[in-house]
């Protein structure tokens, strides 16, 4: 792979209307090898963006590391929830209910916030119930509680999201150590938990660190290969039905870990591979950096186009309000190369 990236962002998403390219969506992606190097780039792998909820495996290192998951007995299914922006389904929220109640804790001892569930089914019948959503339902809780298994194993205060927390100290050092740069600062995150800032080069060295963390000993790496085997045990914690997350997942031909982030943020480990891919579409649409990340994905040979799932993301029909197809979206040609 010898693509040249360029110093600004670049297009790689087309939307057509007819015989009109009538949207381009633009961005970075960089892919990275086990020892950190760039072997392939679109756009600027200096950029510095917040990954958002592509960083939650970081954040749920500490989890492991410290011993809390262990002493809590932690299974994959928990551990794949610890790194999900899952749907909020009933499947997720009595999950996270249940392991709450393990803790000695209930939903108001969450600060990620109420949030309504993406789970089409459940909210429809939530709103013909007048039931309002709680945090349990929040794409975060999973990752929440996490958080406070953790704070409780460190016997920590209950406020886990403030950036000074032990938790959230933690959660910037395993940051750091598996991007190899210093982050040079945060957002607060739509949870309310901070989320460290990095380059596209940095996330997508820290993602390859998870593809080849089961050819390492250390304690770190254990904790990586771990978290990451959850995620291939169990798509369906990770997002939910109809997620791309969950669908790619399913649709590789080997085991694959993706993870979504807001404002067009996506990232994949390849573990057969060795590689880590780090993605942001520039004006933050979800539907370039699904389309962007199945090309990719379809480019290093883990995804095949004609699949229908992938066929979904990449390649999907534009229609009217009478089903009418009416154009397409497709990643450009950079990516196609």
């Amino acid at each position: 792979m010898s693509h040249v990236s360029n110093k600004t962002a670049e297009p790689l998403v087309e939307v057509w209307r007819g015989p009109l390219a009538e949207s381009l969506h633009s961005g970075h992606a960089v892919v990275c090898d086990g020892t950190g190097q760039i072997v392939d780039s679109w756009g600027n792998p200096k950029e510095i963006v917040l990954p958002r909820s592509s960083s939650k495996m970081v954040q749920a290192l500490p989890l492991i590391t410290s011993g809390a998951a262990a002493a809590r007995g932690l299974d994959e299914r928990r551990l794949a929830l610890a790194c999900a922006s899952h749907q909020g389904a009933p499947e997720h929220v009595s999950a996270v209910s249940a392991w709450l109640g393990e803790l000695g804790l209930q939903e108001t001892d969450l600060r990620c916030g109420p949030q309504p569930s993406r789970d089409k089914d459940l909210k429809l019948q939530m709103i013909r119930d007048d039931q309002a959503p709680c945090q349990l339902h929040n794409n975060c809780s999973g990752k929440h509680a996490g958080f406070l298994t953790l704070a409780q194993h460190l016997g920590a205060g209950p406020e886990y999201v403030d950036p000074d927390h032990p938790v959230q100290l933690a959660c910037k050092d395993a940051f750091e150590e598996i991007t190899q740069e210093t982050s040079p600062g945060f957002g607060i995150d739509g949870c309310s938990a901070p989320n460290f800032a990095t380059s596209m080069h940095g996330m997508a060295r820290a993602m390859a660190y998870f593809a080849t963390a089961h050819e390492r000993s250390d304690t770190q790496s254990n904790a990586a290969a771990t978290l990451a085997a959850a995620m291939y045990a169990f798509p369906q914690m990770v997002a939910g039905s109809g997620r791309a997350c969950t669908l790619l997942m399913r649709a590789a031909s080997e085991p694959v870990a993706l993870k979504t982030g807001a404002e067009g943020y996506f990232v994949a480990i390849l573990p057969k591979r060795g590689l880590g891919v780090a993605l942001k579409i520039s004006d933050g649409a979800t539907r370039a950096a699904e389309c962007a990340i199945a090309a990719i994905l379809v480019r290093l040979g883990v995804l095949d186009a004609a699949h229908p799932d992938v066929k979904r993301f990449m390649t999907p029909e534009v229609k009217n309000w009478r089903g009418i197809v009416t154009g397409r979206i497709q990643p450009s040609s950079a990516l196609l190369a």
